[in-house]
């Protein structure tokens, strides 16, 4: 398990985007050389979690919960094939494209050491948005993807590090339940009936989607 490249993007304008501005951050490029990660503060303030990684959009994307979005190379040749066309490290907007690793199948909660000194922890999995359609160029993208079910996985920083290009993945940690990106993904997008099962994962899983079990849970309840 390893990590193919690291991706940073910088601020550019595009039609499709939803920023007031007209610009966006999800046209990421591999890197060479080391990235420094770390927690860059709460949702809304702050960004990415890699130095030289633009965010734009803080209202959706960012802040210390989705520090970091990791996608499988694996994932990207799948849709290579179903696409008909090539996909780049960072084609999908990630920072992280890794190889050997089944990043949708990975557990909310778990830890990845990358390198000597990144630890990082999975929340959840990336919910298509229109401007990701866009950037793909792909019609009816937000849907194609959503019923692949293979979505990524946010990531946040629990040991900050450099990383590049070349480093080891190691799982680290696995807790002790049955939740995984994948089915986190399914409860917060087509299968909301599976909400409840994501509180298993307590307050590994991402704030948002924790409190949206809550209150499904909640509401069957009454």
């Amino acid at each position: 398990m390893k990590l193919l490249s690291v991706n940073v993007g910088r601020a550019r304008s595009a039609p499709y985007t939803s920023h007031p501005d007209g610009v966006t951050g999800i046209d990421k490029r591999p890197v060479d050389g080391p990235v420094r990660v770390a927690a860059p503060g709460p949702k809304g303030v702050g960004g990415s979690g890699l130095a030289g990684d633009t965010i734009c959009h803080t209202r959706h994307h960012g802040g210390d919960d989705q520090a970091v979005y990791a996608v499988a190379r694996e994932d990207l040749d799948d849709w290579e094939r179903e696409l008909g066309r090539p996909l780049a490290n960072g084609a999908f907007g990630e920072n992280l494209t890794t190889s050997g690793l089944d990043v949708s199948g990975a557990l909310i909660g778990e830890r990845w050491r990358i390198g000597p000194e990144l630890v990082l922890e999975i929340t959840c999995g990336r919910i298509p948005c229109r401007t990701f359609q866009g950037h793909m160029g792909e019609k009816g993208w937000v849907r194609r993807f959503t019923q692949k079910g293979a979505p990524g996985a946010y990531l946040r920083v629990i040991q900050p590090g450099e990383i590049q290009a070349g480093d080891p993945v190691r799982v680290v940690h696995r807790p002790d339940h049955a939740v995984t990106v994948a089915l986190a993904f399914r409860a917060e997008t087509t299968e909301r009936a599976l909400l409840p099962r994501l509180l298993a994962a307590g307050e590994a899983l991402h704030p948002e989607l924790l409190a949206a079990a809550r209150e499904y849970r909640g509401n069957q309840a009454v």
